[in-house]
């Protein structure tokens, strides 16, 4: 597992050890890297981060800040060593914590958010809700899941979807809300 482009190209990645992370595959991170626009200047939040491939390619692209959730401690020690092997610690937050409380108690608001939970555990539509009810997205902001093909995202969250793609027994999704 490498960053792909950018800063910190080429820069492989700690792996979370044992099998509790199945990590975004390099083929998925080109694919949703060259959908979203520009990472220039946008702040990242990085949800159930595992390794935190997604906000650290994020940041090798210009994102000025990233904050990182997960709730195992092996991922937080993997998240932690990449970022120092970055040398990126001043851009960066990182939370022990589950992801339902801490977008409950989340003060800031994102220009990109990254949702990779564990496939098939029925967390990605209650945490889109959660996103939007605690405005936790900046306007103009997205949303970045991979999910599942089983795990769909639910009729309410379809009029922000503007991309799919399907790789596998992967999903992209890519949502957008509000102007």
């Amino acid at each position: 597992m490498r960053i792909i482009a950018g800063k910190f190209k080429k820069a492989n990645l700690f792996s979370v050890p044992g099998n509790i992370s199945r990590p975004t595959t390099d083929f998925l991170k080109e694919v949703i890297f060259s959908v979203l626009p520009d990472c220039a200047q946008k702040t990242v939040l990085d949800l159930f981060a595992g390794t935190g491939s997604l906000g650290l390619e994020s940041l090798s692209r210009g994102a000025i800040s990233a904050v990182f959730v997960d709730v195992s401690s092996r991922a937080i020690h993997t998240i932690n060593s990449n970022i120092s092997k970055l040398n990126c610690e001043d851009i960066c937050k990182v939370y022990h914590r589950r992801v339902s409380p801490f977008l409950k108690t989340c003060p800031e608001q994102f220009d990109l958010i990254f949702l990779d939970p564990p496939y098939n555990k029925n967390l990605v539509n209650k945490t889109i809700e959660l996103i939007c009810q605690k405005k936790v997205m900046k306007k103009k902001g997205k949303i970045i899941v991979e999910h599942s093909k089983k795990e769909i995202i639910s009729e309410k969250w379809k009029t922000g979807l503007e991309y799919e793609k399907v790789s596998g027994e992967s999903v992209i999704s890519i949502l957008h809300y509000g102007d």
